[in-house]
């Protein structure tokens, strides 16, 4: 058995690397039998006879996945987000940065559209993103979005990595995507005026060697809810209540209603970001006014 790592999922073949080759392989019958899907990024073991004949064995261990892209064992994610046409939103970027942080995945966040901005807007912005940069998030914010010296900065995080590509619907993740590999030529939809989305466009996803690392060369989830995330863990979601958790007064504080709580000095003293703390005060009810889910074995 050879041990490589699946680098395209298509018409039920999976292409591995392993060896500096590429292997066309299927999956074995009791995958599915036990409730398994083999995706690009999966590490596997597999018997292959030729690079046009083989059989995948085995699943290695996950440290994460997506459904959308279907990838796995991903290291970082580039969040695209539109400061115009969609306008720029905190609350979204939140949601983005908590679901990446639940998923052990490190969020590379990414400023498009700026060109469309005011100097006065295009200031403000700078400054709300610069808070972000400050609790370790690489942020790229410059004037002409898609520069050479942004571009390059970007794919300066790619050695050694797995990177997908994500944010709101029209943010210009396809537009990015070709900028950084004009070979790509990912389709790039419209936005739609009337809804402020973008259409969707699918395709298989690959994993493509780009500037020493690997890249999904489909962009991700656009929309997202905070269904796979647990109430308590939320705050544990935000490095900067992390940092101010351990001098609230309660062990368990929730940063909510409780008293001699430092996250909520430090918003009152600006430290925190108001509205970083609005957010997570909002994602809150939004996990309390979920209906609890039912299976075959009761709620999980």
């Amino acid at each position: 058995m050879t041990t490589g790592q699946i680098r395209k999922a298509l018409s039920g073949f999976y292409y591995v690397y392993a060896d500096q080759q590429t292997f066309q392989t299927r999956g074995r019958g009791n995958f599915r039998k036990r409730g398994l899907t083999p995706l690009v990024g999966d590490y596997v073991r597999f018997e292959s006879t030729n690079l046009n004949e083989g059989y995948v064995l085995e699943l290695l261990p996950r440290k994460n996945q997506l459904v959308r892209p279907p990838v796995a064992n991903i290291d970082q994610a580039v969040v695209v987000t539109s400061a115009v046409k969609p306008d720029f939103s905190s609350n979204l970027l939140d949601r983005f940065l908590i679901t990446l942080e639940a998923n052990g995945i490190k969020p590379i966040i990414y400023l498009t559209k700026t060109d469309l901005l005011s100097p006065a807007r295009y200031q403000e912005l700078q400054t709300t993103l610069a808070y972000y940069r400050q609790l370790g998030y690489p942020t790229l914010v410059a004037k002409e979005p898609y520069a050479k010296t942004s571009v390059a900065e970007l794919t300066a995080h790619f050695k050694d990595k797995l990177t997908v590509f994500t944010g709101q619907s029209g943010a210009g993740k396809s537009t990015l995507l070709n900028h950084i590999s004009p070979d790509l030529n990912l389709k790039t939809a419209a936005v739609s005026e009337s809804l402020s989305r973008g259409k969707h466009t699918t395709r298989h996803v690959e994993l493509l060697p780009l500037f020493g690392g690997l890249v999904a060369d489909t962009p991700g989830f656009s929309a997202l809810n905070l269904a796979e995330i647990d109430l308590e863990e939320l705050g544990r979601l935000f490095p900067e209540f992390m940092q101010a958790a351990p001098l609230c007064k309660f062990r368990e504080c929730q940063h909510d209603k409780e008293p001699g709580c430092e996250v909520k000095r430090q918003v009152e003293a600006g430290t925190i970001l108001k509205s970083r703390y609005e957010n997570y005060l909002q994602f809150r009810e939004e996990k309390k006014a979920e209906k609890p889910k039912y299976g075959k074995g009761g709620k999980y």
